[in-house]
C-alpha cells in the first residue's frame, strides 16, 4: 500500500533564488497547491512582482545566501510572519563558464560560494524549524553531480558537493523524522542555461554543438512538477527529465559516453583554442 501524499495546503515552503527559472516556477506551482511561501533572493523587484502575483500569503526578503545575517533575517521574517518552515528548498545557484586553466579565480570560487556554501547555510539556517515540523529538505543539484562536462569544472565540484551534503544530512535527519532529497536537471530552458549563448566564451560554433549533447532544454514548467512532485512523496531524488534516473544511478560508462562524445564533436580543440584566447587577453597591455 502506497504511503499517502504529504500534504502542501497551508504549509510554508522557504525557497532561494525566487527571481527568475526554476525557483520562481516552483513558486508559482507550490503557491497552485496551497502553500505559503518565503520567498529569499536577489533581484528584489523581480520577487516583490512575483510574491504580488501569488494567491497565497507570502514573505519576501532580499537575500545573498552567501551572507548569514541575510540568511537569518530570510528565515526570522518567514517564520514570524508564517508561522514557521515545513519545507526548504535551496535552489539559489549561479553557472559562469570558463575552462579551469583560464576561467577568473573570483568566478570559480563565488560558484563554490554561491552553489555549495549557500546551500548549506541556507539549510543550516531553517533546519530547526523544519525539524519541529519533521517536514522536507531539497538541496539543489544538478545532472552535473554525477556528469562532469567540460567548462564547468566549478559548477561540477559544488553540485557534486551539494549531492554528498544531501545524502549525509538525509541519514542525520531521519531520526527526527525529516526527509530530504536531492534535485537534479539536466538543461532547463532558464535564464542560466540560455546566458552562455550571449558570452563570447561560446562563440565557437562547435563549443555551443557540443551544449547540445544532452538535448534540447526542457520546459521549466517540468522542473517546477517535479519539485512538486517531490516534496509530495518526500522523494530522495527529484529530477527532469526522465531519462537522467540512469546516469545518476550508474554514472561511470555515461561519463565515458560523454567523453567519447566530446572528443568526436571537436570541443577539446574548442577548449584548447579558448585557453589559448583568454592568455592572450591577459597579456595584452589594457
Amino acid at each position: 500500500m502506497a504511503e499517502p501524499r504529504y500534504q502542501l495546503d497551508g504549509r510554508v515552503a522557504l525557497i532561494t533564488g525566487p527571481a527568475r527559472g526554476i525557483g520562481a516556477e516552483t513558486a508559482r506551482q507550490l503557491a497552485a497547491k496551497g502553500m505559503k511561501l518565503g520567498l529569499a533572493g536577489l533581484e528584489p523587484e523581480r520577487i516583490e512582482a512575483l510574491a504580488a502575483d501569488l494567491p497565497v500569503e507570502t514573505a519576501w526578503v532580499e537575500c545573498d545566501v552567501t551572507d548569514w545575517d541575510a540568511l537569518r533575517a530570510a528565515v526570522g521574517g518567514t517564520v514570524d510572519k508564517l508561522g514557521g518552515i515545513d519545507v526548504v528548498i535551496a535552489n539559489a545557484g549561479i553557472a559562469p563558464w570558463g575552462p579551469i586553466e583560464t576561467i577568473e579565480p573570483e568566478a570559480f570560487e563565488r560558484t563554490i560560494e554561491v552553489n555549495l556554501l549557500g546551500v548549506w547555510r541556507t539549510i543550516r539556517t531553517a533546519l530547526p524549524h523544519v525539524v519541529e515540523r519533521k517536514g522536507y529538505v531539497l538541496p539543489i543539484a544538478s545532472l552535473a553531480a554525477a556528469i562532469h562536462a567540460p567548462v564547468i569544472g566549478h559548477y561540477n565540484a559544488a553540485k557534486a558537493g551539494v549531492e554528498g551534503f544531501a545524502d549525509a544530512l538525509r541519514m542525520e535527519m531521519r531520526p527526527y523524522g525529516v526527509g530530504v532529497g536531492c534535485g537534479y536537471f539536466g538543461f532547463i530552458d532558464t535564464d542560466m542555461v540560455r546566458a552562455p549563448e550571449e558570452d563570447d566564451i561560446l562563440g565557437d560554433d562547435e563549443l555551443a554543438n557540443a551544449r547540445t549533447s544532452f538535448g534540447r532544454p526542457a520546459p521549466v514548467s517540468k522542473a517546477g512538477e517535479a519539485i512538486v512532485r517531490g516534496i509530495e512523496r518526500r522523494a530522495r531524488r527529484v529530477y527532469h527529465p526522465p531519462w537522467i534516473l540512469a546516469p545518476l544511478l550508474v554514472p561511470a560508462p555515461f561519463q565515458r559516453l560523454v567523453e567519447i562524445g566530446m572528443a568526436r564533436r571537436g570541443v577539446f580543440d574548442v577548449i584548447r583554442r579558448l585557453n589559448e584566447r583568454a592568455r592572450a587577453r591577459a597579456q595584452s597591455p589594457v
